[in-house]
């Protein structure tokens, strides 16, 4: 079923997953998930990063 929510994660730190209602909410609401984590200390991330890539659709 469709919510018309965002859902948004933070790539490497486990459980830091979110959504909200708009994209300004949805941030909002990410950036308070990392504070809680760094709150219980240094994060232990999943995976390493490997790079990023720009994919354009036509």
């Amino acid at each position: 079923a469709e919510t018309g929510l965002y859902v948004g994660y933070v790539p490497g730190f486990p459980g830091a997953h979110s959504q909200g209602e708009t994209l300004d909410e949805l941030n909002a609401n990410l950036r308070e998930v990392i504070e809680m984590l760094l709150e219980d200390g240094e994060p232990q991330f999943e995976s390493a990063f490997v790079g990023t890539q720009a994919v354009m659709v036509a």
